[in-house]
């Protein structure tokens, strides 16, 4: 079978809700990370670029009719470069990953390039069309995450949980604390910030310039989402999801807005164009779990694609585990044999330090697994996510 290899990969600076980024439309972000990345393969004949592959899991506002197509044309891209949007919710951009990798695999694409794309800032507000003439009860909804338009047998059958809502579920029923969550999001806060220090994430970042009302573009290069705190400035958040419950905004991901892309290659496009692998794409995993314990998702999924290599998770040297919320990561740790402050799980942070744009998330776990695995001669690593209403993704990689 070929192999398929990431060989270059760009993201953007992620943004805060409402924040530098958010004046940037979503079909834009993509576009611009499109040019970065391409700007870094003057060699790469874009003609042959088989297809243009993007995470997106809102689609409900200017990220509508196919943003991964859109995005192409409006990157100018040769108009025969075709353009796909894949929507696994907050797995999107982890999915879109494997998807190329499969299609380079089975000989049906050489070059793809893969990623996504979110703006949850200018996620719309939606309306359905009136059941009835004269009908004088509006229905609105709010597309930045969660749940809108609920089948009402979804709600009987499997509830309607809000995201922190399953967070609470996963604390309660594996047992995961309100100190072992503030703990584990005061790392991953201290990691990024280290590796912002460090100049670590900044080899994945590509500037975005905000054109500005008055004077010239903003230059959007550092994460917005990292902060400094302490242990007690964590424990003193409120838990508005639930009472006596556990999960704060401090020990959750972010609302955020970013894109990323990378380029995934056969190992004859790489010889033609001149790339560079960095780490083969192995394999992928996608698995089902309770809606209402959406967070444990990862665990079914890695332990399905570990059986799949033969391999265990003491095999494994990287792993980049999405952080939904500190509740389920811990949960998906702990299953795992992890300790909680495991130095090969997300060592320069993860999304309750750097935010989760949903589509995105997935595309920069793996571009950042891929860099690590380099810059630490290591062997494999492993991108795990987890996914509303139910589902949970792996991917794992090898360096080459």
């Amino acid at each position: 079978m070929v192999e398929a290899f990431i060989c270059e990969g760009r993201r953007t600076p992620i943004g805060r809700y409402g924040g530098a980024l958010s004046s940037v439309r979503p079909d834009d972000l993509a576009a611009g990370i499109l040019r970065s990345l391409l700007d870094l393969v003057p060699g790469l004949d874009q003609e042959r670029i088989d297809d243009v592959i993007l995470g997106c899991a809102n689609q409900a506002g200017e990220d509508n009719r196919n943003v991964a197509r859109m995005a192409a044309v409006l990157a100018d891209l040769p108009l025969s470069v075709s353009g796909t949007t894949v929507n696994r919710l907050c797995g999107s951009g982890l999915d879109a990953i494997a998807i190329a990798a499969r299609a380079i695999k089975s000989g049906e694409a050489d070059l793809v390039i893969a990623g996504g794309v979110e703006s949850m800032s200018r996620a719309p507000f939606v309306q359905p069309k009136a059941p009835t003439a004269f009908h004088r009860t509006p229905e609105i909804h709010d597309t930045t995450i969660g749940w809108r338009f609920i089948n009402p047998l979804m709600q009987v059958n499997h509830g309607v949980d809000s995201m922190p809502e399953t967070a609470e579920n996963v604390a309660e029923e594996y047992r995961v604390d309100r100190a072992d969550q503030d703990a584990f999001a005061l790392r991953s806060q201290t990691r990024a910030l280290a590796a912002q220090a460090s100049g670590r994430l900044a080899r994945e970042i590509s500037p975005v310039l905000v054109p500005q009302r008055n004077g010239p573009a903003l230059v959007v290069d550092t994460d917005e989402h990292p902060r400094r705190t302490t242990l007690e400035k964590l424990a003193a958040l409120p838990t508005p999801f639930r009472k006596g419950g556990s999960v704060t905004a401090g020990n959750a991901s972010g609302v955020n807005d970013g894109a990323a892309a990378l380029i995934i290659a056969s190992e004859s496009a790489i010889k033609i164009h001149g790339l560079t692998p960095l780490a083969r794409v192995m394999a992928a995993a996608a698995a089902g779990v309770p809606p209402r314990v959406m967070g444990i998702g990862p665990i079914p999924a890695i332990n399905r694609l570990l059986t799949r290599q033969g391999l265990g998770i003491a095999d494994i040297d990287v792993i980049e585990l999405n952080e939904a919320f500190a509740a389920q990561a811990l949960a998906v740790t702990r299953s795992l044999g992890l300790p909680d402050d495991a130095d090969h799980v997300n060592p320069n942070g993860g999304a309750i330090a750097l935010g989760h744009p949903l589509g995105m998330s997935g595309a920069r776990l793996a571009l950042t697994a891929s860099l690590e695995l380099s810059d630490c001669q290591a062997r494999r690593a492993l991108c795990a996510m987890c996914i509303g209403v139910g589902q949970g993704i792996a991917l794992m990689m090898e360096r080459v």
